[in-house]
């Protein structure tokens, strides 16, 4: 099943380290060097990905959808704010969905849905693990996910249903 990875884009630049400083320079350069990321490791996992800015208190923008070197590009409508543009997007995509984002009412809401969930510094350091690993020509998939154990896990032990198909799909990034 694909993977459609919706990413809190302020969030998650303003998360990293590297990124929040070009953030704080010029806000477009931000922008720009996290499409630039999430193109290279589009390039690398095939995955679906959109990123979400905030843009309802901004009169310059234009276009509201856009799309860069694969990546899709939405900006809230004026007066909307992006956590309202990926609850949306989390509801209509459900269990297709991975959401990118620490901001804990947005994580809620979109397990609410059935979309798995996965904190802005976490997805980061992926991504980055995924581009060192391509560099050095050691990417390996394992679709399988699983673990081969001699030992029985008790009834008692296992994860709710949605959390492990949360784990399944952060696996397959």
């Amino acid at each position: 099943m694909p993977i459609h990875i919706i990413i809190d884009g302020y969030n998650l630049i303003r998360q990293s380290e590297a990124l929040s400083v070009l953030d704080q320079q010029d806000i477009r350069r931000g922008r720009e060097a996290l499409v630039n990321q999430l193109s290279t490791y589009r390039k690398i996992k095939s995955h679906r990905i959109t990123v979400v800015f905030d843009a309802r208190h901004s009169l310059s923008f234009s276009r509201q959808n856009d799309r860069q070197k694969g990546i899709a590009i939405r900006f809230s409508r004026r007066g909307e704010s992006a956590d309202d543009v990926i609850k949306r997007m989390a509801q209509q995509e459900r269990e297709k969905a991975l959401v990118v984002s620490s901001d804990r009412e947005i994580v809620d809401f979109a397990a609410l849905c059935g979309a798995a969930t996965i904190s802005a510094p976490q997805f980061e350091d992926i991504m980055q693990m995924a581009t060192r690993a391509e560099r050095n020509g050691r990417v390996s998939e394992n679709d399988s996910g699983r673990v081969s154990r001699t030992k029985k896990k008790g009834p008692s032990r296992r994860l709710s249903k949605r959390l492990r198909r949360n784990r399944i799909k952060i696996k397959k990034l």
